[in-house]
């Protein structure tokens, strides 16, 4: 065999990232989660259900006082011109 040569090709483009707000985005969802026993409850586009519920669970779990916010949120990235 000949000599055999490579050739590589380099690209750099410039990506976006932004949170999705097009009409077909996936809606952004609240949540809590009790950082003492785990327990999370129901995701919703709604804040207030994730705090009622971490009312109700405090309220059955008086030790239970500290939570963590689950928030997700659809983003969206593309190759900028």
């Amino acid at each position: 065999m000949g000599n055999v040569i490579l050739r590589a090709v380099l690209c750099f483009e410039t990506w976006t990232l932004e949170p999705d707000r097009e009409p077909d985005a996936e809606p952004t969802t609240y949540a809590m989660q009790c950082a003492v026993d785990g327990d999370t409850s129901p995701p919703s586009q709604d804040f207030a259900e994730p705090q009622e519920w971490v009312l109700k669970h405090c309220g059955k779990n008086p030790s239970h006082g500290t939570y963590r916010e689950i928030i997700t949120r659809p983003w969206r990235s593309w190759i900028g011109t």
